[in-house]
């Protein structure tokens, strides 16, 4: 409390000197008292701590050392320029301003020089700010500060491919970005159960590179993963949400920030930092992360759907190469077949038992022959499938049931099924479902030779993983239309090298003479083909589990059991038109048709078959070639033959499905389509059945 002075009282005495020393001392700002020649005479407090220099290890230093060596060849000038026209003035108004500190750091400041006289001489006051320390600016600083580091993540995903460079990367930038001690990414494991520690940042106890941690809420990362949004914690020796590691305790963490990483909307692990300061994260570092986790999902997103694409090509690939050797094969088979089954049959072998013996064995390899060619042709995806509504609790317990009599005894066999399996259907072919069911359980046996369990189950696909959604022929297909038929197996599991080529055909782990490597090739054909999708999902040491995921029959009505009729009975003296370029294949068919009682004509090309199709022509069936060379195809053949012959039986045969596949999607339902390499007997039922078609 002060006292007036009394009324006419002179002013109390007051030490000037004093108190500009004082002023000069207490003052918030640094100042500085710069000579002509640049050197510093006297320095406040404020200056020296934030300069980082002891007080009078300031003063007699040249004010150029406080200048950054990039800048320093021009403030000589700037200097020399201010001491012929000495005013007040702020600098810095068209630059940033930066100090340099004792440490070699730097400080953004704010500048302003005042001249003064003093005895005659000029001096110059620097006083000097730290901008860093307003709230405004400290923000702006951070946000550039997350921005920068931000962008590197991005040059780095545009040059970079590999996944997991990405991932070791990520930790490090959050820890530099956010100031924090350590740092983790963690991932899902594909049972969701837990979670793996892929990379770091810091040495850190409780989760060192490559732990499995349970997902479970009462753990930071299962509280994230839980609740789908971040986890921030100001004091981890007072948190009550989950259980704090006494491991973190103890190393000094003092505060986390945690979160979530999505893939396309589904969680798929966790991006931590944890520092040593309490309440270290704000708002600004929640945004930060988020924007990083973002970025590192997206970049894994495009690296897995690259590598999936390469994978589908090199497939699809392989897929026409086979399919165009098939076609080849078949048309040899047919050749080899059918002249065996005429040799069978000559009278001077009847009773010649070493000579069919050898008919026997000859066939037998033929037969082999085309079954090989037939998984080729799944695989390629240019099989003829015929879907209908299949009940999958029905194939499963026949399935099992089969399985139980012909496997290896230690293998246990379980069929689990949701309560209602009456909803356990799926539109696909019921026999290549079941044999590529049949597949799976052979390759799942092969794993288990000391014994094991083998699981099937079925039930509706749910949400659709990523993998499969970027598989399925129609990506837009809702989830809830796909049924899921499971098998898993407690066999040796799969190292990733095998797993990625798994679905290629030929390649096989089984020893020679054990294995053509086709077995999982075809169950993947046939899941693609029927607008499916089929996914690995193994564990070295624990096991495989292989799903298909198939369409569900929506609106569509069960296929109508055809009437069993004999369809290898034929009219005796049916009039038949051939149409094969082929002169091998030509001539095995005729001896076929010769024997069925047949009056045949043969013709080489459709050109030719046009001749004898006139309206009178007698024919009563036409039997033809698809691909007749470089002529007429012969689907157009049968559509003019059938023009002018409306009554006349088509059947038309090849060895190359495609030509089937699209025979079967755009001929009229009377067309009979028969596959090569073929029996007699199989050609007298195609025959059969195209004349009942037809009357």
């Amino acid at each position: 409390m002060t006292t007036a002075s009394p009324a006419g009282a002179p002013p109390p005495v007051i030490d000037d000197l004093g108190v500009y020393r004082s002023l000069f001392s207490a003052a918030a700002d640094g100042l500085l008292l710069v000579d002509p020649q640049g050197q510093i005479v006297l320095a406040n407090p404020s200056a020296a701590q934030l300069l980082g220099y002891a007080q009078h290890e300031l003063v007699g230093l040249p004010v150029d050392a406080l200048v950054p060596d990039s800048i320093r060849p021009r403030h000589a000038a700037y200097r020399e320029a201010y001491g012929q026209a000495p005013r007040p003035r702020p600098m810095g108004t068209q630059m940033e301003l930066v100090a340099r500190r004792k440490d070699g750091s730097e400080v953004m400041v704010e500048i302003a020089l005042s001249p003064l006289q003093s005895h005659g001489r000029p001096f110059v006051v620097a006083a000097i700010r730290d901008i860093g320390s307003y709230p405004r600016v400290r923000q702006a600083l951070t946000r550039a500060r997350h921005s920068e580091h931000l962008a590197q993540l991005g040059r780095l995903a545009v040059d970079e491919r590999d996944p997991q460079k990405l991932l070791m990367r990520v930790p490090e930038l959050a820890a530099q970005a956010l100031e924090a001690e350590f740092s983790s990414v963690m991932l899902l494991e594909p049972d969701r159960r837990s979670l793996r520690v892929v990379s770091r940042c810091g040495h850190f106890a409780s989760a060192p590179l490559g732990a499995c941690l349970p997902n479970d809420p009462g753990t930071a990362a299962g509280h994230v993963l839980s609740r789908g949004e971040p986890l921030r914690v100001d004091d981890l020796s007072r948190e009550q949400r989950f259980a704090v590691p006494q491991a973190d305790l103890e190393a000094g963490m003092a505060s986390l920030l945690a979160v979530p990483l999505f893939d396309r909307g589904r969680m798929t692990g966790v991006l931590c930092v944890r520092s040593r300061q309490l309440a270290h994260f704000g708002d600004d570092e929640t945004r930060f992360l988020q924007s990083l986790a973002n970025l590192l999902a997206t970049c894994l997103q495009r690296a897995q759907s690259e590598e999936a694409l390469n994978h589908a090509q090199r497939l699809e690939s392989v897929g026409q190469l086979t399919g165009g050797i098939a076609h080849d094969f078949n048309n040899l088979l047919t050749v080899i077949q059918g002249n065996l089954q005429v040799l069978e049959e000559l009278p001077a072998l009847a009773d010649h038992a070493f000579g069919q013996q050898l008919v026997s064995a000859a066939t037998r390899a033929a037969r082999r022959g085309a079954e090989l060619t037939s998984k080729l042709l799944v695989f390629s995806r240019r099989q003829v499938l015929q879907p209908t509504t299949v009940d999958v609790g029905l194939l499963l317990h026949s399935l099992a049931d089969m399985l139980r009599r012909t496997l290896d005894q230690r293998i246990t066999i379980r069929v689990e099924l949701p309560a209602a399996p009456a909803a356990l259907a799926v539109l696909a072919d019921p026999g290549q479902l079941e044999s590529a069911l049949l597949n799976i359980a052979i390759n799942a046996r092969d794993a288990m030779p000391e014994g094991g369990t083998l699981r099937f189950s079925a039930g509706p696909a749910g949400v659709l993983p990523a993998q499969v959604r970027r598989e399925i022929d129609d990506p837009s297909a809702l989830d809830e239309r796909f049924l899921r038929i499971a098998i898993a197996d407690s066999g040796t599991g799969m190292p990733e090298e095998v797993k990625e080529r798994a679905f290629e055909p030929f390649f096989t782990t089984k020893q020679a003479g054990r294995g053509t490597g086709l077995g999982l090739s075809t169950v993947y054909g046939f899941a693609k083909q029927s607008r499916g999708a089929v996914t690995i999902d193994s564990t070295v040491g624990a096991g495989t589990t292989i799903a298909l995921f198939l369409p569900r029959p929506w609106d569509v009505a069960p296929a109508r059991e055809e009437a069993v009729t004999g369809t290898d009975t034929l009219p005796p003296g049916l009039k038949v038109l051939m149409v094969e370029d082929d002169a091998e294949v030509r001539a095995v068919a005729r001896q076929f048709l010769d024997a069925l009682g047949c009056d045949v004509t043969t013709c080489a090309s459709a050109e030719q078959a046009l001749l004898l199709l006139t309206p009178e022509a007698p024919f009563e069936l036409l039997l033809t070639d698809i691909a007749l060379g470089s002529g007429m195809r012969g689907t157009e053949l049968a559509g003019i033959a059938q023009a002018r012959l409306p009554q006349l039986a088509i059947l038309l045969m090849s060895g190359f499905s495609a030509d089937l596949l699209e025979a079967d999607q755009q001929a009229p339902p009377s067309w009979e389509l028969l596959q090569k390499p073929y029996s007699r007997a199989e050609l007298a039922q195609a025959m059969a059945r195209a004349l009942a078609a037809a009357g």
